[in-house]
This record gives C-alpha cells, structure tokens and sequence, in this order.
C-alpha cells in the first residue's frame, strides 16, 4: 500500500478520536455534578394481553415529548410507526405541529419484517421509490419523483455519515423520511431535492436488553445478531448500546454472493441540562457476482424480462465497501426552566470503495449483450457539523420557538478507474448467461494503486426560523431563511488539474401555516426552497461523472394531517421545480448546462393505525405528474421524467389470530405503476404488482418473561418477474428481486 493511501486510510480513527474527546470527557465532567432526566428517549407505553398477543402504543402526542432535541417522537401500530420525525436543526419534531410532511418507521418494524437494508424499510411508502446507482449496487431513492443518494442521507441529523452506498437497519432505531425540499432544515445535505430519509441511532433505554438473533434468507444466506443495551449511575445517567452483526452467503438469485460485517457503539449521557451522545461504528459490505442492471442505452426498446432468479453478471464482478463512521451531538439548557439551549454536533466519516463492475449492454432482442469490464478505486472523506440556540418565549399573546445556528459540510472524493474502452468486448445472451474472461482494460483514469483527488465540495450556511403560536397555538407560523453557500470543484482524473468550479450563495426563504381547528387535525401549507450541488452525469454520457454546477429548487405544498389516537394520517398535494441537464451538441451526447427544468406535481395519502383490535394497517398512495420543460430545443417539453411512475400504492397489514396467543398474520401488497426510461418517452417499463406474507410468533420462556420470537416471511410470494427502476439518465434497467424466504429468530434475555 502506498503512502498517500495509507494517509488516507488513517483519516478514520483520527475522527473517531476526535468525536470521542468532544463529547463523552464534556459529558463525564458534568456528569458527576448533575441528575438523570426522568425521561426516556424511546418512551412507550406497552401493556400485553393475556388473552389476544397484541401490545397497545400510546398513539397521541406524550405528554413527556419535548419537541426540538434529540428525543424521539412516540410510536403508532404496535410501535411500528411514529407520525413525525428529524426535521434537521429544528430536531425531533411531532407532524401534527409542523408544516410538512414527515414519517418515521422504528427498529420494531425493522425487525418484524426482517428488512436488512434501508431500501427494504421505505418500500413501506408509497412516496419513496428504491432504485440502485450506474450499473453498481448502491441503494438510491427517489421521494416525490426526484433522486436522494444513498451517501446523502443523514444520521442524527448529520449528512456525511452514514455508510457508502448500502446501509445495514441493525444499528438503527428510527427510519425517518422527509418530503419536500428541505434546503432550510438540511443545508449541507447533497442531492435531497424531492425529500430527505434520516436514521437515528438506538440508544441504551432504561429497561436493560441483551438480545441475540439468527436469520436465514434463500437461498443459503445466514446471519447472526447481537444487540446489547445497560443504562449505568446512580439514575441511569450513563448508556451504552453496542451492536454487531455478521450475514453472509447466496440469496434468491443464482451465485449472488453478499457480505456484511458491522459493529456500532452507542453512548449516552442524561442530565438535568446536559443530554450528550457519542456514536461510532465499523461497516463492510462484500458483493461478489451480484446481479446488477442493464445497459439499454444502445437500444430502442426495452427487452422481455429474464427468468426471475437468473444473473447475467460476471461471477469475477465484485465490490468491497468499508467505512468507518461517527458522531458526536450535545445539547444544554442554559436556563433552568429549558427556555434556551444551546446544541452542537460533529461527524464524518471514512469510506473506501474497491471493485471490478460488468454490466451487459443489451444490442438486439433476443438478448445479446456485450460485456465490458471497469475496475475502480473510491476513496471519500467527509465532515459534517452544526451549532446554535433553540429558545422559547412569549410576546403578549405569542409564542415563539426561534432556532438561530450555522452548518457545514466537505467531502473530499479520491477515485482512478482502468476500463476496457477500445478492446474488443466479449458477448453473452441475459436470458441463458454464460462465463467469459475478463476483458483487458485498455483506458485509464488516474493512478489506480494511488487515486487523486477529482472532486471537492463545500457547504455552510447560517439558519434563522422562528415558529409563532397564537390561539393558543391552535394557529402556528414557521418563518424561516437559511443563507447557503455552495462550492463545487471537480478535478482531471490523470493530471489533477481543476476542471471545472462552481459557487454560488444566497438566502432561501421557507415559510409555512399550521392551522389546529380541532386536537386530532392540523392543516398546513409551506414553501421552501433548496441550494445544492447537482448531480453527477451518468454513464452513457461523455462527460461522465461531471457535475455540472449548483441547482436552485421550489416546492409549494398543501395538506391535512389526522391523529385521532387509534389512527393517523396525512393528504399533501405538492409541486417541486428542480434545474436539469441540457444537451448543447445533438448526437453527441455531451452535457453541458443546468437550463432543462423537472416539474413535478402530485397527491400522497398515508394512514396509519389500529381501527380494530388487533388489526393493523399502514397504507399510502402517491400519484405524481413528472412533466420536463425547457428541453434542449423544446424537444421533450411536456414528456414525463425518466422513471418516475405517475402511481405507487402500498397496503401493509397484520392481524392478530384470535384463540392463538402469540401469534400474528402480516402481509403487504406493492404496486408500481409504468415509467418511462428515456427522456423521449419511446421506451417505458410495465407496471408490476408484488405481495409478501409472513407470521411471527412470541413466546415466554420463563417466569422471567425472557421472550423468543420467531418470523417467518416471503416476500414476492408469486414470484412475478418484472423491471423495477432505471437511474435517472435512462442508461439501466434494474430487474426485481425473486421469490425470497426469510426465517429468523430473536431471543431476549
């Protein structure tokens, strides 16, 4: 290895060093002079029936619940769901006060459908669609029509966090997906123009855990879990959770080949002013000869789908992605009475991305494809930070929560590549793959055993909102502006000259309406704005990888929010502006500008709840209009935007047998209406229809109550073949997944 890899492969443990001496010495400082709050972070209050095996949640706002910190919203459908989540620096936050739309899913429901990823979380919702990267296996999402990069979601609020490309849910208590444009609440996240999806650690809870589970997915992949919990002191101010899991084998499709090594460590301090937090974790992710998508950027149709489980591949295909990640957050009450508190956090993150990729490139309808080869080096350091003040006043008849803080954010990206561009490419059939030897690289890109830099990017920005309540807060009206600041310099892979900078700063105002005629119904309306880099132009193109400049995004939006204890909901219609790539040279393929424009407008429905007794639900629906204007020539103006379905509908369920204590049904169906995969609307993907059903089982082993749950799922239960998504410039197509079993078993001592 050389030197200067060497260097940065240090980065890691010198942040995690840093995180710990900035918050847990702080935290033991004080912590010996003041008492444990009371509360818990993950309060809940749960009752189990000796007669029906069902756990009641407390659905209605905790009377406990101190909106704007770290404290997390309480839980619907047997502690499920939670209506409200992060909103960025204004913290933790219930729907019903705020005017926009926000969902959290909890560990629970992680564990109840055994989902592994982030990606099998929000397919819960009908308003975030799951699609992968160019041609690689990075998990990315689209909310309300528009692309959220894996690398961009955030952590405690924090971007530049999480894990690269694919993020394990065992370290997570909350999945918390925001919709909208979110510049004023997230300023320093990257690609989160249509909404942003924040996870929240678990935290050590008052009531001790030590759980261990194992886990079996088709076709012989196995895992195994622990997940280990102890609050320390004289009132519990002390926490640590720690977590570690192993999971490896082949699952549904044939020779797909995955591994995951993972290990978090979370700590805690709970005072009367002071709450601080230090979370640190290790993640490696292997993939060898997994499925990927396919390149129909060479034709004018899209092909008949491939047998449900065959891999068109390379077995040699492969990517091995570490990170080394963490976070360090505090918060204290200036004031006795918790009027003004002071907050501030600081994290980042090592990653490293090592991998040879091969996609077929489809040339006629029988299925031949060529197969060419890209061996790459990715190497990103990232640190993130934000501080300020959260007050609470009133002026005569009003209330005020104002939040005053600053924010930023850089990323260093160091990659090189080496690619067979001229060689003669080897041919195979996607419908009855076969081997064939790895092609020579004959292109190179950067130094491969020493990548440099070939991109930078920075942003910071100062927040200032102000949340006034009359009516006795019946009425509230959030007014906000955030200045943001964006640069953005992209770097030659082999002379390492600047090839290009982008800057640009301004102030973006949001500002929103809460109207509470009633407790369980709120009615809102907002409009925010987004300052960001732009994205990366994907393969296909001959600028690949460019970024080209700095994107201003609107959305307006309107909705009702229902909480009415047992069952809750929202209705938003919306409509979001976002800057797309031009064109400049016909036929060439080569972009140039940031003129097109994307225009979505839409309706989402989500309900949540339990009608009856021992039934739950979870629903949503989404019906976007993806309309492009501004098109190079006006060529495409009124088309839908590539891979955006104008209907997605979700229906979750689980039922509590009666007579069968312990034991519950669940099921979920998926509908993903057609999308188009070409900006001319010539080529377009077919609707599809998924159902997945499971039951689980709890049991008490003993008279102390230490409880085995076994579950047991399949997901695609009619094992319906079919494209799920293609990345936004139109070059890949990305098959679903099989029939898949899922067995696991937890046990809590």
């Amino acid at each position: 290895m050389s030197n200067r890899q060497s260097t940065c492969v240090g980065k890691g443990p010198r942040i995690l060093a840093l995180l710990i001496s900035s918050a847990i010495f702080p935290a033991l400082a004080v912590g010996t002079a003041t008492d444990s709050q009371s509360t818990n972070t993950s309060k809940q209050e749960t009752t189990h029936s000796k007669k029906v095996d069902t756990i009641t949640v407390t659905a209605s706002p905790d009377n406990t619940f101190q909106p704007g910190g770290d404290e997390l919203v309480p839980a619907y459908l047997d502690g499920q769901v939670a209506n409200g989540g992060r909103l960025g620096m204004l913290g933790e936050q219930s729907a019903m006060d705020v005017p926009f739309n926000v969902v959290g899913y909890t560990s629970k429901l992680v564990q109840d459908q055994q989902a592994h990823t982030i990606a099998e979380v929000v397919a819960n919702d009908a308003g975030v669609q799951s699609t992968k990267g160019y041609g690689t296996y990075a998990e990315t999402y689209r909310i309300r029509g528009f692309t959220l990069n894996g690398d961009d979601m955030t952590m405690g609020g924090l971007p530049g966090v999480v894990p690269r490309q694919v993020v394990d849910t065992q370290m997570l208590e909350r999945i918390e997906i925001f919709k909208g444009a979110n510049a004023l609440l997230n300023g320093a996240a990257g690609t989160g123009v249509g909404g942003m999806i924040n996870l929240e650690p678990k935290r050590a809870e008052d009531t001790p855990i030590t759980r261990v589970g194992v886990d079996y997915t088709s076709d012989s992949r196995l895992g195994g879990s622990l997940d280990v919990g102890r609050r320390f002191g004289d009132n519990n101010q002390f926490g640590a959770r720690v977590n570690l899991l192993h999971r490896e084998g082949e699952g549904a499709v044939d020779n797909d080949k995955r591994r995951t090594t993972l290990a978090s460590l979370g700590l805690d301090y709970r005072g009367d002013r002071l709450r601080s937090s230090l979370d640190f974790g290790y993640q490696k992710k292997t993939f060898h000869g997994s499925r990927g998508g396919v390149n129909i950027s060479g034709v004018d149709f899209i092909p008949a789908v491939p047998g449900s489980s065959t891999n068109y591949t390379q077995k040699w295909s492969y990517s091995d992605i570490e990170n080394e990640f963490g976070m360090a957050k505090s918060e204290y009450d200036l004031l006795d009475d918790g009027r003004l508190t002071a907050y501030a956090a600081l994290g980042g993150q090592h990653a490293r991305e090592t991998g040879e990729s091969t996609t077929p490139a489809l040339t006629d309808t029988s299925g031949d494809a060529t197969v060419s080869r890209m061996k790459s080096d990715t190497i990103i350091d990232t640190l993130s930070g934000m501080a300020g003040l959260r007050s609470k006043f009133d002026t005569g008849f009003v209330s005020h929560n104002v939040n005053v803080g600053y924010s930023a954010f850089t990323s260093q990206t160091k990659s090189a590549y080496a690619m067979n561009f001229f060689a003669p490419t080897s041919t195979i059939n996607i419908y009855s793959p076969q081997d064939v030897a790895k092609p020579e690289a004959d292109y190179v890109g950067g130094k491969y055993s020493d990548p440099s830099t070939t991109i930078r990017s920075r942003t910071q920005g100062w927040l200032l909102s102000d949340t006034l309540g009359v009516l006795d807060d019946k009425l509230l009206f959030t007014l906000g502006a955030r200045y943001q600041k964006v640069v953005l310099v992209n770097y030659d892979y082999n002379s390492g000259a600047e090839t290009s900078h982008f800057e640009d700063n301004r102030w973006m105002p949001t500002y929103g309406v809460v109207y509470k005629p009633w407790k369980p119904v709120s009615f809102y309306a907002n409009h925010t704005e987004a300052l960001q880099p732009g994205d990366s132009i994907g393969v296909g193109a001959l600028n690949y990888g460019q970024s080209l400049g700095i994107i201003h995004s609107k959305q307006n939006e309107v909705g009702v929010k229902m909480d009415f204890g047992r069952v809750g909901g929202s209705l938003a219609l919306f409509e979001i502006k976002k800057p797309s790539a031009i064109n400049d040279y016909v036929g060439s393929n080569y972009y140039t500008r940031l003129d097109g424009e994307q225009r979505n407008r839409g309706i989402e429905l989500n309900v949540f709840g339990e009608p009856m007794l021992g039934l739950r639900l979870n629903a949503s629906t989404t019906w976007i209009d993806p309309e492009l204007s501004k098109t190079e020539n006006g060529t495409n103006d009124g088309n839908d935007a590539i891979g955006v379905p104008r209907f997605v509908g979700v229906l979750g369920a689980e039922y509590d047998i009666p007579h069968v204590e312990g034991l519950t049904a669940t099921a979920r169906v998926n509908h993903t209406g057609s999308q188009y995969a070409d900006a001319a609307n010539t080529k377009k993907l077919d609707s599809y229809t998924t159902l997945d059903l499971g039951v689980r089982y709890r049991m008490q082993l003993n008279a102390d109550k230490n409880e085995m749950v076994w579950r047991v799922g399949v997901e695609n239960v009619t094992n319906e073949k079919y494209w799920a998504s293609v990345e936004s410039y139109g070059s890949y197509i990305f098959q679903g997944d099989p029939r898949t079993l899922k067995v696991s078993m937890t046990y809590d001592f």
